[in-house]
């Protein structure tokens, strides 16, 4: 089964797979993005990041592949009234326009093989403009151990050496690895290890 065949049948189901709030990480930090800032949230799957920044009064693109998942998305928006740019792209493919967002938001998309990853990594640098603001959160190789969510594969989890690498020419990087429990939707749920990325381009 392709990745998108994958995620269309998970958001299929009736329910918000990964719930309908704001990644914790993501509303810890996005108060470090400008005011009215132009933000692309990738991967951004039924909304629930990309609409709560629509909310917060950022000028939101989100991006997804899928489009039961972005159907949903824009049905969440719709209720709570938040205004966004679609795009039904594969990351894989899409065209990274050079210095077009204020913020880069990524939020769990570990289904990426690393060379495609490294390639998404080199152009999210690309489109962040000149002191703008990439956040990532993602899986770490111990959440294979806790099995709350994420990828099975450990080539697609997150080291803190593989972000720091990926993100060097950045002029300010912060990196975290740690555990937490987390409450997604059924989708992420329990004690997770996480790791996190703040750069400023």
């Amino acid at each position: 089964m392709s990745d998108l065949a994958r995620w269309e049948t998970r958001f299929a189901a009736e329910h918000y797979v990964f719930g309908t709030a704001p990644n914790a990480f993501l509303a810890r930090t996005a108060a470090r993005i400008p005011p009215g800032a132009c933000v692309l949230s990738l991967a951004d799957g039924e909304g629930r990041n990309g609409v709560w920044l629509a909310e917060q009064g950022f000028r939101v693109t989100a991006q997804d592949f899928s489009p039961k998942g972005q159907a949903k998305a824009r049905a969440l928006a719709a209720e709570r009234g938040a205004a966004l740019e679609w795009e039904l792209s594969d990351i894989r493919t899409r065209d990274w326009t050079p210095d077009a967002f204020d913020a880069v938001v990524g939020i769990f998309f570990q289904f990426l093989t690393p060379p495609e990853r490294s390639a998404v990594f080199e152009g999210i640098g690309k489109t962040v403009r000149p002191g703008g603001l990439v956040l990532i959160e993602g899986y770490g190789p111990r959440q294979l151990g806790y099995g709350t969510g994420g990828p099975k594969a450990l080539q697609n989890l997150y080291t803190e050496d593989l972000l720091r690498t990926a993100f060097a020419d950045f002029s300010e990087l912060e990196v975290t690895a740690y555990d937490a429990t987390i409450s997604e939707g059924p989708g992420h749920s329990g004690m997770s290890a996480l790791v996190d990325l703040v750069a400023r381009r």
